[in-house]
């Protein structure tokens, strides 16, 4: 681009005899203040300063159990547009936090990312993580889906609802989780181990409304209805539902959305359960700074920017979760299975109440 300059005029002395010397002084005189009055623009000052990301030497280091491929896209956007680098360390998140406990103040990490509120809780009640004050976290965050000690902060919402096979099982005779303990869905029920993190949560939240007593009630029916062994994962109850093996099952939607993505005319539909009562339950994917991070303030920088509008568009497009902003919309996809009213129990219960949700599926004989 080129220069503005304000150049200065010199009136033509009338002294003809003026010595060599002392026209060269005027001369570069003049050519000193004529380049002293030039500048760039000031659009182009302001786009230079801009145009660059904002550079750091702070290198965060995240300990998630999260898929990689699912997180890293976030973490890349979060470099480029803050210049913080992301060095990302993934695993289950039991050998993490084992991790986190061996190392102690010295540890590397600066945040723990996974899935599930009993893992968060877990966490915290280890002495893992520590609590954090942000505006930005508790104006976003819905209080029912982040500790209320603020140690950590849901950032996605995993809805656990009903999937049935429309040609076996009307939308009609659908209603709750409780109800699926009813004698005339023998034979008809499909579901997950109940090892996974993702049942134990939901017997919590059962144990949370019902007490220990009509839980195990409650779990005892779900057993007796089983269609067939419980399966190790949900995308394969969904794809025993969609083959008609089984009416009924439970499930996250998200991975009903992404086995929907890749079947079109996949035979199975999601259902919200529990919309005259206690509503969908829902758990989350989450973070907490580490107790001992060596960045506590961009850690926490971090997990504000996953709660910006940003970050949460790609929970819903990419991930097939939901929101934890109201102010998001989800993805069109997941608008077409319906609005649903969400449990309001916060999230830590299913932490609190895991031990005890383990022994009673024990002793229900649900494996």
């Amino acid at each position: 681009m080129g220069y503005r300059c304000s150049f200065l005029v010199f009136a033509q002395s009338g002294n003809t005899s003026m010595n060599l010397t002392l026209k060269a002084t005027v001369l570069t005189t003049a050519v000193v203040a004529l380049l002293a009055g030039c500048s760039k623009p000031a659009t182009e000052q302001t786009d230079a300063s801009n145009a660059a990301t904002p550079k750091t030497d702070t290198t965060l280091v995240v300990y998630s159990s999260r898929n990689e491929q699912l997180i890293q896209p976030l973490l890349s956007q979060f470099t480029e547009q803050t210049g913080i680098k992301v060095n990302l360390i993934t695993d289950k998140e039991g050998p993490l936090m084992a991790r986190l406990k061996a190392e102690g103040q010295n540890s590397p990490a600066d945040l723990l990312l996974t899935v599930d509120a009993g893992n968060l809780w877990q966490a915290s009640q280890e002495g893992l993580l520590q609590a954090v004050e942000s505006t930005t976290l508790n104006q976003n965050i819905p209080a029912h889906l982040r500790d209320p000690a603020n140690q950590w902060f849901g950032l996605s919402i995993r809805a656990r609802t009903l999937v049935h096979n429309p040609d076996l099982v009307n939308a009609s005779e659908l209603s709750t989780y409780e109800d699926l303990a009813d004698p005339k869905w023998k034979g008809k029920l499909c579901l997950r181990t109940s090892k996974k993190v993702y049942n134990q949560s939901l017997v919590a939240m059962l144990i949370d409304h019902h007490g220990e007593e009509k839980t195990e009630q409650i779990v005892k029916g779900w057993v007796a209805n089983l269609a067939t062994d419980v399966f190790p994962d949900d995308t394969k109850l969904i794809e025993a539902v969609a083959a008609g093996q089984c009416g009924v099952g439970i499930v996250n939607s998200y991975y009903y959305g992404r086995l929907e993505e890749k079947t079109p005319d996949l035979k199975a539909k999601l259902f919200w359960a529990n919309q005259d009562s206690t509503g969908v339950h829902v758990n989350i994917s989450g973070a907490g700074v580490t107790r001992y991070a060596p960045h506590q303030s961009e850690a926490v920088q971090l997990i504000e920017w996953l709660a910006s509008d940003q970050a949460q568009n790609v929970y819903s497009n990419q991930d097939k979760e939901y929101p934890v902003l109201a102010s998001v919309s989800v993805a069109p996809q997941l608008q077409a299975w319906g609005e649903f009213k969400q449990d309001s129990v916060n999230v830590a219960k299913y932490g609190e109440l895991q031990a005890a949700a383990v022994k009673l599926m024990d002793r229900a004989g649900y494996k």
